[in-house]
């Protein structure tokens, strides 16, 4: 028997996992009520797209660098205007009619402005914010206060749980070899004790993923749709006359499934980028060629042609939406954010919905410290859930949670579904049934099936194996999709995007934090899309047809936890991947 590691041990009134919007508000509301104990101020119950004012009743956008007040939105409907896009045969037969009425239509740059934007999807008198901007401005206000410490770069392993009670985590070990046994200068991780543990980690934190696991989810419940968010942040050229607070929302290009969006702060830059969902039924989900597809559509080229890559990042979105809510509360530990299932998948919307969560549990919090009550699972439940289940975020996510069902059936089916969810505030909807990203997706031979042989594809798997990279980018070529004209500014190569604008940062002596559990599987996988989708190329084949992981390019988006092939043999909601608690990532002020 391995003798147990002497750790060190820190006590702490509350531990917090995580640190983005839900965390933020969170601990903006204990701060303050630390700080005024007479009262805090914020209501419990928050309406939608109000929490962050609510929070901050005097704020000025003008304090939060990229920040700007939504000034217009546009829905825009790309025509495909290379001829490489996969469309169903409606959405064919509609881009022919558009075309035919192009004049008529107002149909301009291959593109049409819809005449309205759904209420459901207006963001009037929102913010056009950057979430690491805004994260590092909640931050400095926070430590600002004296009642909050921020531990950047320390990386949580585990929660600590005995007897069922979550009684704090564990931080990652120290000076261990990539898998996680100890070497030279081995430093066990901390143990940090607390009545309360708030588990703010996002959709695949390893917290959120260990207490799923040992506390399951709640029947009807589940995690099967997911979509990946990669992002520019650029400098827009000098001819461009987008005005600070433009919101522009796309779909139908460079596939009808994958929806694209571009932002302006003030001072010429635009957030801009694109969502992969799992829905999209393609082995081939290379996010980053896509975007630079997406960004040269003549629509968006002409704002942006000229422009310079300042940084950019990806992340892993927890789709299911309120379906996706694990078990909120146990003895000793509260879940919030989006990995509590607060994404509202119909609105499109995550932030506020995060933060409001944190305020909610806040007021819990300070219900039961004055009332000098346990962090026990019942009185959580009283204060915490209850205030969540009366509040408009449960509501709207009652609403929303049938909206994307119909994309399980095509992208037709699911546009129509998202509709009339919307419209009648989630009467009616689109049927599907939503099943893991394993049970769904197609191999190469009956992806590309009519287009390029099941010989022809054995021998571009076979020799990107041997080279070590990804499939997509030779397959993308066989089938018409036009070169990306690099131009050493905007149009960058995925590895050179690696080195500018936002940093991977990997310190050494730290475990591999992707492992793939049944290499053998792996072999037998003709598909990959681990590699395929993986948001830093840090995942990559071998000719043994093992993916290799690379630590050192990993930005930490967890799109392989659940672009993956196959089933767990034990567990089919779940891969082969495990994503687990790592250092590093890339490191942007920006993204």
């Amino acid at each position: 028997m391995t003798n147990p590691i002497d750790r060190p041990r820190m006590d702490a009134d509350i531990v917090c996992v995580g640190f983005g919007p839900a965390a933020g508000g969170f601990l903006t509301t204990l701060a303050a009520a630390t700080m005024n104990p007479d009262g805090i101020g914020v209501s419990g119950v928050v309406t939608q797209a109000s929490s962050l004012r609510e929070s901050f009743p005097e704020l000025d956008s003008a304090q939060i660098p990229m920040a700007a007040p939504v000034t217009s939105e546009k829905i825009l409907y790309l025509l495909d205007h290379v001829g490489a896009s996969r469309r169903p045969f409606i959405l064919r037969a509609a881009d022919r009619t558009i075309r035919t009425l192009g004049g008529f239509l107002g149909v301009k740059h291959h593109a049409i402005e819809l005449p309205w934007t759904p209420s459901f999807l207006n963001k009037h008198g929102g913010l056009v914010l950057s979430m690491g901007q805004f994260t590092q401005w909640v931050g400095n206000q926070l430590m600002a206060t004296g009642t909050v410490q921020i531990w950047p770069g320390s990386p949580v392993s585990e929660a600590i749980i005995e007897n069922h009670a979550v009684t704090g985590v564990r931080l990652a070990d120290q000076g261990v070899t990539r898998d996680g046994e100890p070497a030279a200068g081995f430093t066990p991780g901390m143990e940090v004790r607390a009545p309360l543990t708030v588990v703010a980690d996002g959709p695949v934190g390893a917290i959120g993923q260990q207490l799923d696991d040992h506390f399951g989810v709640p029947d009807g419940h589940h995690l099967h749709d997911w979509a990946l968010g990669m992002k520019f942040v650029v400098d827009l050229p000098d001819h461009c006359e987008l005005a600070p607070g433009t919101v522009l929302h796309t779909i139908g290009f460079p596939e009808p499934e994958i929806f694209g969006f571009l932002y302006v702060h003030p001072d010429r830059v635009a957030s801009l980028g694109i969502f992969v969902p799992s829905w999209f039924d393609s082995p081939v989900r290379t996010a980053y060629r896509y975007l630079q597809h997406w960004m040269m559509h003549p629509y968006l080229w002409r704002h942006l042609k000229g422009g310079r890559l300042r940084s950019w990042g990806a992340k892993s979105l927890q789709e299911s939406g309120r379906r996706g809510e694990p078990f909120l509360t146990g003895d000793g530990f509260a879940r919030i954010g989006e990995g509590s299932g607060s994404t509202n998948v119909l609105t499109n919307s995550g932030v506020d919905e995060a933060w409001a969560t944190g305020v909610q549990l806040a007021c819990a919090v300070i219900d039961l410290l004055t009332a000098g009550k346990p962090f026990s699972r019942e009185n959580l439940d009283a204060t915490y859930v209850k205030r969540r289940r009366a509040s408009q975020l449960d509501a709207a996510g009652r609403i929303a949670e049938k909206s994307r069902d119909g994309f399980q059936r095509g992208v037709v089916p699911g546009l129509i579904g998202t509709m009339l969810t919307g419209l009648t505030r989630g009467v009616l909807s689109m049927p599907g049934r939503p099943s893991p990203p394993h049970a769904r997706v197609p191999g190469l031979e009956s992806y590309y099936a009519g287009r390029i042989s099941n010989e022809e594809i054995a021998r571009i798997r076979k020799d990107c194996d041997t080279k070590g990279i990804a499939a997509s980018g030779i397959l993308m070529d066989r089938v018409g999709w036009p070169a990306i004209p690099f131009d050493g500014a905007l149009l960058v190569s995925h590895q050179d995007a690696l080195l500018m604008g936002g940093k991977v940062q990997a310190p050494p002596g730290y475990a591999d934090h992707v492992v793939f559990l049944y290499p053998l599987e792996c072999e037998s996988c003709d598909s990959k899309i681990c590699v395929e989708m993986c948001s830093g190329q840090a995942i990559t084949p071998s000719d043994n047809g093992r993916p290799v992981f690379d630590r050192e390019k990993c930005i930490h988006c967890g799109a392989c936890l659940w672009n993956c092939a196959k089933a767990h043999p034990h567990n089919p909601e779940h891969a082969l991947v495990s994503f687990q608690a790592g250092s590093g990532g890339l490191h942007s002020a920006e993204n």
